[in-house]
């Protein structure tokens, strides 16, 4: 290989790196243009597209946890799958109606809810922007609980009882 393409290649990779550290959005919108060699590379179409397509998630636990994943991603909250999933079967069995009436909490009148667990001041400190207000709205009852748990556990990875 040319000197001259060895480092066009590692300029690439230097790109791709920093684009994925920037973010998946900015790296979805740039990867056309990686090895482009012409402007034709990146149509706007294909720009337009990228940016307007909304994610979905299912509702339920899997795409509740998916999408509180990706807000947190936003707001630097960190946290993993498996560390969410693993404290969620633990408080809740998954239940996002789920409430605990019979704690110190719930006899003070602060009873847990949804599927962390959250009291409502715990909820209301620690609400994330951009979810809901309702403490049993699953995304927001896990957005919330692992803002708490990454404020006083460094993650909710971290947590492996009661909280």
């Amino acid at each position: 290989m040319s000197a001259n393409g060895q480092n066009r290649h590692t300029r690439t990779n230097r790109l791709a790196r920093k684009l994925a550290v920037a973010g998946t959005g900015a790296a979805v919108l740039a990867l056309p243009l990686i090895g482009a060699t012409t402007a034709s590379a990146a149509t706007p179409a294909a720009v337009t597209t990228a940016t307007t397509a909304a994610t979905t998630y299912p509702d339920n636990l899997d795409g509740w946890i998916r999408e509180s994943l990706d807000i947190m991603a936003q707001h630097g909250i960190p946290g993993t799958y498996e560390g969410i999933h693993r404290n969620i079967m633990r408080e809740s069995s998954g239940n996002p109606l789920a409430i605990n009436n019979w704690d110190i909490n719930a006899i003070n009148g602060t009873p847990s809810k949804g599927l962390l667990q959250v009291i409502d001041p715990t909820f209301q400190a620690y609400h994330v922007e951009g979810t809901s207000w309702d403490p049993y709205d699953p995304v927001a009852n896990i957005t919330a609980a692992c803002n708490y748990a990454a404020d006083r556990y460094g993650s909710m990875d971290n947590v492996f009882s009661a909280y």
